[in-house]
């Protein structure tokens, strides 16, 4: 059971890693210039409804564009509507990029997978004791207090990083209400190749990947 749920994850792994972000997003910090080329294209460029209706025509011929709430024509905090487009975009790219990862810690932590004895806390718990505890929510559950706590500040953390337009700017992206790429999210250094583990490509898949591969990766 535990290779069947490794193996799963792998694939899911890779489903997420091969329709991350466009390679443009893992570019050196010696094309700044291309990147505030693409950032200024993206200004000029913002989704609109009939774009989306267009893309969801192209994912699916028969279904086509479907929003029973009409949220692509909402203007949301009284930005126009392209900002409440780009909003929910990214919203959308995002949760879904959480959920598939959240599907695969599920699958292994209902298999008993843990890492290796590591003390959690000055008690000697480890992660076999929250192993042991139960189902995935049983184990969230017996987890330190201090440990939840660090887990909370460090998706705050992801989201101060990802919101900022400063830093965003720094790789020539802008925010994705203000003209910027949904599902964009700045590195955590000028190089990428400098920090080996990168939010959605760690392992580089998508480096080397021809543009026409990528798009109909990012597509699916």
């Amino acid at each position: 059971m535990q290779i069947s749920a490794i193996l799963i994850s792998c694939l899911a792994c890779t489903w997420v890693l091969a329709t991350a972000e466009p390679i443009s997003a893992f570019q050196t910090s010696g094309r700044a210039g291309s990147h505030a080329k693409t950032a200024r294209a993206a200004l000029a460029a913002m989704e609109t409804r009939e774009d989306l209706k267009s893309m969801a025509k192209s994912l699916n011929p028969i279904v086509g564009y479907f929003d029973p709430l009409g949220l692509g024509g909402q203007k949301f905090w009284g930005a126009d509507n392209e900002a409440t487009i780009g909003f929910l975009r990214h919203a959308e790219i995002k949760h879904g990029r959480v959920a598939m990862a959240a599907f695969v810690g599920y699958v292994l932590q209902s298999n008993g997978v843990y890492f290796p004895a590591v003390k959690l806390n000055g008690d000697g718990m480890t992660f076999k004791d929250i192993a042991a505890a139960g189902s995935p929510p049983d184990q969230w559950d017996a987890l330190p207090t201090s440990a939840k706590a660090q887990i909370l500040l460090f998706i705050g953390f992801l989201e101060m990083w990802g919101e900022s337009s400063a830093i965003l700017g720094k790789e020539g992206y802008a925010h994705y209400m203000k003209g910027g790429v949904p599902g964009k999210f700045p590195t955590f250094d000028a190089d990428p190749h400098d920090f080996p583990f990168n939010i959605w490509d760690p392992f580089w898949v998508t480096v080397g990947m021809s543009r026409e591969k990528l798009d109909k990766k990012l597509l699916a």
